[in-house]
């Protein structure tokens, strides 16, 4: 698999590059932000895995050639336009950038029509099916158990639900229908309506991400509990969704695809 990453200096930039490497894809572009300090360097370097000739650049025209997918781990406001340059250069796109603005969201629709796109809040094989199982577990249930989610990450951690925590929520919400989302309770706030749902965020240390949906009823609670213990996790994921979507049709693809 011909691949270039966008985003490709952060953390997961780094953790696909050394993933790809190891299953032997040829990393063919490596695109960061016009003002990051590694410009120009040897991504194989960065990475520590030695040379590979290809240095990091801000042109994503550029990092694109020659590429049948590009993986994005980078931020909302980097990855505009990102899909639009992908329509025109007839290449494959894997996201997993949160927080993207509906204008971000529409340019992933836009450009489906021309190239397989993939986006998704989480690349773990395992929330897709959590999220999976929360639906179920919500429609079962009823309206007599409470939802409530909270998510763990580390410190550095931007947005705040994680974008995991509103896909669960999502996944709550298509079992039970709408219902009004809280991102937090403070002073006196009366008793907790049917139609709540809860999703709160916790930061701290070094914790990579753990998400808990909780289902309250009388007189039992479950817990249907996601963690993830390494980046390689999502790296993984993003990789067999890669995969996956080379040579396929033109779409908006899903996790679920992937895993169908």
């Amino acid at each position: 698999m011909k691949v270039a990453l966008f985003g490709a200096t952060g953390r997961m930039g780094l953790t696909v590059a050394r993933l790809a490497h190891a299953a032997g894809d040829a990393i063919v572009g490596a695109v960061a932000a016009a003002d990051d300090p590694n410009l120009g360097r040897d991504l194989g370097e960065l990475a520590g895995l030695g040379t590979l000739g290809v240095a990091v650049g801000a042109d994503a025209a550029s990092g694109l050639l020659g590429a049948e997918v590009v993986i994005d781990f980078s931020t909302a406001r980097a990855v505009a336009g990102l899909p639009v340059l992908c329509a025109r250069q007839k290449v494959a796109l894997v996201s997993g950038t949160t927080n993207l603005d509906e204008r971000t969201q529409a340019q992933l629709e836009r450009a489906a029509e021309s190239v397989p796109v993939l986006w998704a809040p989480n690349m773990s094989l395992g929330v897709q099916v959590l999220a999976e199982l929360v639906t179920r577990a919500v429609q079962q249930l009823g309206a007599e158990y409470d939802v409530e989610i909270v998510e763990l990450h580390h410190r550095k951690k931007a947005d705040s639900p994680s974008g995991t925590a509103k896909r669960l929520s999502q996944a709550a919400q298509a079992g039970r229908g709408p219902m009004n989302e809280l991102h937090g309770r403070d002073g006196d706030v009366g008793a907790r309506t049917h139609d709540e749902i809860g999703v709160f965020g916790v930061r701290g240390g070094d914790v990579v991400g753990e998400h808990t949906v909780y289902l309250l009823g009388p007189a039992e609670r479950i817990e249907l509990t996601h963690r993830a213990s390494s980046r390689e996790l999502f790296a993984h994921g993003a990789l067999r969704a890669a995969r996956f979507l080379v040579g396929k049709p033109p779409q908006l693809y899903t996790i679920a695809d992937v895993l169908g």
